[in-house]
Formats: C-alpha cells, structure tokens, sequence
C-alpha cells in the first residue's frame, strides 16, 4: 500500500548538496520540501569538493577572460551565451556565501585569497579550509536550512520516479523505510546529479549513479550532451568506494607527474600538468596502460608548504600511509564529473512542465564537451538560486494534484532500492576514458536488458544506457569524448539531445535477442 504524504502544494528539492540547498535557501520564507536520501551532509559530490569556486573576482581578471578559458575548455560546443549569463553572476554569488557565513580563506591582507587551477589564465579560484571548499560550503548552508521554518527536511527518502500526467509533474513516488510514500505536488526540482558511481573507479559517492537523470529520462524529459564525462586524472589508486581525490590544485602549486623511474611524462606537452583534464587523464591512463605506475610528485613544489595548503589531502594521504613530503602519490584516472545532464534553460526549466534541474544534473551549456576546473561549484550555486527565483513566480494547484498523483501511483509497481553493482562493469568498459563503436556498441547490448527490468540495477543501467548511446551518436572526438575510431573533430559542431525512447530504440538492436 502507497503511502500519500501531503506537502500541501509545496514544491519539492530532490538532492542535499550544492544546488538543492540553494535553491531551497532561494524559495524562503515560501514553503518547499527538500528530500535527501541521506542525511544533509554526506553523500553529496559538492562536500567532497576539494577545488573551489572559479569567479571573476581579482583586480586582474574580468568576465570576458572567465569566459574565454571556460568557451577554450569546452572545446567548441558551450553555449557561449548561457556560459556569459552565468559567469556574469560568479562576484554576486560569492557575496551571497560571504553573507550566508561560508568562511572563504583570505590573504594576509585581509582579501579572498585566489588560486590557480588547470586552464584558467588567472588566480580566480575561491577556497574554504584550503582543499575542503566543498566541505566547508555544504556545512554553512545545512545549517542556514535547518533553521529556516519555511523548509521542510525529510531525509533518508529516496526518489524513485515522477508522476507526470498530460505532460505536466504531478508529484514525487519515493522509497522510504516504511515503504513506498507519495508525496503530490506540480513543481519538483532535481539536484541530484553525479554519475561516477556508474563506474569501478570513481570520485563521487556510492550513490550517485545518475539517478536525477533516470527520473526526468523516464519522465520524458529531453536530455543533452551525455556522451562528455569528466574523468579526474589524479585519483589516489586504491581500493575504496568513492576512491579519494587528490586536488588539481596540487598541480596549481607545482606538483609533477611522473612513473615509477621518476620520467616527467607530461613534460613537452602545451600546458604540461596543468593541460586541460581531458589531456591529463589520457596521457595518465595511457602509462597504466603501458604497464607503468603513475605517481604524482609534490616532493619539490609545493615541498613543505604542502600540509599547510592541503590540510585535508594530507590528512587522507597520511590515513594510507603515505608521506606526500618524501613519497610520491600513487594515482589514477577516475569518472568525477559529467557535463551532460537534463537539458535546461537559464532558469532552470526542462522539456516537462512543473520540473527544474539544477547542479550536475542539469546541461546547462556552461561547460560544453570539458569542465573547466572550479566551474562546477558556482554553476550549482547561481543555478540552484535561479531556479528557487522562477519557481517563486508560479503557484500549486493542490486538489487536482493530490487526485492525479494517487491514480497514477496507483498504476505504478512500487520500485525496489537501486543498486549500480551490475551496472559498473559494462560502463567502465565501454564508457571509459577512450571508446570506440565497437565497445559502446556492446555496452548498449548489456545495458539494455537491465534497463528494462525491474532489478535494482534498472535506473543506473538507464542512465548508462543513455551515455552510451549518446557516445555511439558522436562520432568524433571532442573534450572529455575520446572516439579511438574517430580520433579528430568533426566538421560541424553541434550539441547532442537524446530522449530515452530514442536510446532504447537504438539499444535494442545491439541486445543479445536482437543478434538472435
């Protein structure tokens, strides 16, 4: 039996992190609900954050430098005018966190202290707690939510499909530990984005299999430029789930990499370490491949300044028993960020009615085929206020709502908990850092089936699925989409947008019963 949970026509955050918060923080004092799957805090790929937030801030820099590196990153496909909107914003949005409390570092002289990441010309990153920016942001803004009257917290639920009737949201079905629960409304939000956990190595948390994306997806929602995934090319190697990130930054302040005879292999390439990620994680995987170790080397620069300036790093280095002073560090390509998402509009609006996107679950243009380092974290946090300041201009409609939700959940199977384990495998092969039509092509086969069942492993094998059809559609390379049988860019540049039925169409065909 399908509980019915009445939020009285609020409308409804799905994700914790980044993103959601602020798009909560945006709607106050007007009612909203914000469902977490787990509590606000942990979990979410922004607390992880060890970068900072890239803004146009220093006496030295403008929006049109911002800009320029952002559109040089993205490799040809940003949409040059939504990337200008937001980065206009990045000054506003820092005061807002300095108003909210986030205790941005400063220098000696009492100004934000700036740092410099791979592909930006200038020091226009903010830090918080040196490496725990993420950490140190999420912390301020639960609380600022926790004490806010007008939003209501309701964490451990997770979101498992969107009612939507005559192409409009009409409420949220979600797994709670009593069971199925309903919650009626025609205005959700999805801020749950992070796919990594699709992957056998990855840097977001178990959770984040691109749920976000299998909701809207099923719900009908159009999607954009899928096929481009961020892999961070310096993971630290081990074992764990998420596996821990050693920060860009390292590499801002000089660190090296290098294999184990202590060859500099980046060394002659334009950008050398500090080349956009796309090169880096290639060029890094490229040794694993060869049968080398990949280490990155702070031994020298930044030296003894290093515990100072990554307190957090060093802490987790030290936890795996490595001294990043006399050692160097072991590491690896891992999935870290996906460009693509649920496609959006400036203020956040899908294809469907009543549903808004925000964070890196939504494509909102900004990072084109490769995210330009410390982009991420603003986008998440203009974006998710932009789409609190739009859904304040519109209005419930409780009753009618409320009669549809029941029927439809009514004519739904209650969804099980998800579960990405059988899904990793076949991405990680065929979805990897370099692809090719033959292994998406099998990767689409495997997915499918999965797809359309009812097993745990259906909504992460969904957005899998759409990644992988999304790849197979791009042949060429571009930014983080490396095609080995397509290895140069095509002649026209365009976006990619896909709906599910169309990647279910095209997936079938590679299935096993189909080769039958």
């Amino acid at each position: 039996m399908t509980e019915i949970h009445d939020v009285a026509g609020a409308p409804i955050i799905i994700g914790g992190g980044l993103a959601g918060l602020m798009t909560a923080l945006a709607l106050a004092p007007s009612p909203v609900v914000l469902i977490a799957k787990s509590p606000l805090g942990h979990e979410a790929s922004s607390v992880l954050a060890q970068g900072g937030v890239a803004a146009a801030i220093g006496a030295d820099d403008s929006v049109d430098l911002h800009l320029a590196d952002t559109l040089k990153a993205g490799d040809g496909l940003c949409d040059a005018e939504a990337a200008r909107s937001i980065l206009a914003e990045g000054p506003d949005i820092i005061e807002a966190l300095l108003r909210f409390g986030v205790p941005f570092d400063h220098d000696a002289k009492g100004r934000i202290a700036l740092g410099l990441e791979a592909a930006h010309s200038r020091h226009r990153i903010v830090h918080a707690g040196g490496d725990a920016t993420g950490a140190a942001i999420i912390k301020t803004l639960v609380a600022r939510v926790k004490e806010t009257p007008s939003i209501t917290l309701i964490e451990r639920v997770a979101a498992r499909r969107l009612l939507v009737d005559d192409g409009r949201i009409r409420g949220v079905l979600a797994n709670t530990h009593c069971g199925p629960v309903v919650f009626p409304t025609d205005r959700v939000v999805i801020a749950t984005g992070g796919i990594g956990a699709l992957y056998d190595y990855g840097t977001n948390p178990a959770g984040s299999f691109g749920q976000g994306l299998a909701l809207a997806a099923r719900a009908g929602a159009m999607m954009a430029d899928l096929e481009f995934v961020q892999f961070h090319p310096t993971a630290l190697a081990g074992t764990s789930f998420p596996l821990k990130l050693i920060s860009e930054a390292v590499r801002g302040e000089g660190a090296i990499l290098i294999d184990e005879t202590g060859r500099r292999f980046m060394e002659g390439v334009p950008g050398a370490e500090l080349a956009p990620r796309d090169i880096v994680a290639r060029a890094v995987f490229a040794e694993l491949q060869a049968g080398h170790h990949a280490f990155l080397d702070a031994r020298k620069q930044p030296g003894t300044a290093f515990p100072g300036r990554f307190p957090a790093i060093t802490a987790l280095l030290h936890a795996e028993k490595i001294d990043p002073l006399s050692q160097p560090i072991p590491i690896r390509p891992a999935a870290h960020y996906h460009m693509g998402g649920i496609k959006v509009d400036a203020l956040g609006r899908t294809s469907i009615e009543g549903l808004w996107a925000c964070g890196e679950a939504a494509s909102t243009g900004l990072h084109g085929a490769n995210r330009l380092a410390s982009n991420s974290l603003l986008e998440a946090a203009i974006c998710g206020r932009r789409a609190g300041h739009d859904i304040l201009g519109t209005s419930a409609s409780t009753a009618p709502t409320r009669r549809i939700a029941e029927q439809l959940a009514a004519a739904l199977p209650a969804p099980g908990p998800s579960d990405p384990a059988l899904v990793r495998p076949i991405v990680s092969r065929g979805i990897g850092v370099l692809r090719n039509a033959e292994g998406l092509q099998r990767a689409l086969g495997d997915l499918y089936p999965l797809a359309m069942g009812m097993t745990p492993a259906a909504d992460a094998a969904v957005t899998g699925l759409m990644i992988a059809a999304s790849a197979l559609r791009r042949e060429e390379s571009r930014g983080a989409h490396m095609r080995l049988d397509f290895p140069h860019h095509a002649s026209v540049v365009r976006r990619s947008f896909l709906h599910l039925d169309e990647a279910l169409v095209l997936a079938q065909h590679f299935a096993p019963q189909a080769v039958a």
